[in-house]
């Protein structure tokens, strides 16, 4: 699991490769993913946005911004965490993401942005 840690916020990413699909007649790799996020800060804060930079090896790198993750804005008091899973389509055998969240500090009422570490995607095939 690789992880980062920003302003007290620890970020870690663990990832899987789930075989290969069809999607729009083409076949793609498919990733999960499973975030966890753990407020060590001593504030409460709230997880507002989520930027992603999504590359693939063998297509254009594609930016994902959008409210919340998996449908929630979660907040989070000290010591509490927030897991969840999602997943992407790669049409190379390797690719990369990473991004950040932006989050509001409930203490201050000030945005931050807090560093989702890069990680790899890498398909058995593309480990060789």
């Amino acid at each position: 699991m690789i992880y980062e840690v920003t302003q007290g916020i620890k970020v870690s990413v663990k990832t899987r490769f789930e075989g290969k699909i069809v999607d729009q007649d083409r076949i793609c790799n498919a990733f999960s993913y499973l975030v966890k996020i753990e407020n060590n800060s001593e504030d409460i804060v709230q997880l507002k946005k989520r930027y992603w930079a999504i590359k693939d090896s063998l297509n254009e790198t594609e930016y994902v911004y959008g409210d919340g993750v998996v449908g929630k804005r979660p907040v989070l008091k000290p010591g509490e965490s927030h897991v969840y899973s999602s997943g992407c389509l790669l049409l190379g055998d390797y690719g990369e993401m990473g991004g950040y969240y932006e989050m509001i500090n409930f203490k201050t009422t000030e945005m931050f942005e807090v560093t989702i570490p890069k990680f790899r995607l890498v398909t058995p095939q593309g480990a060789n």
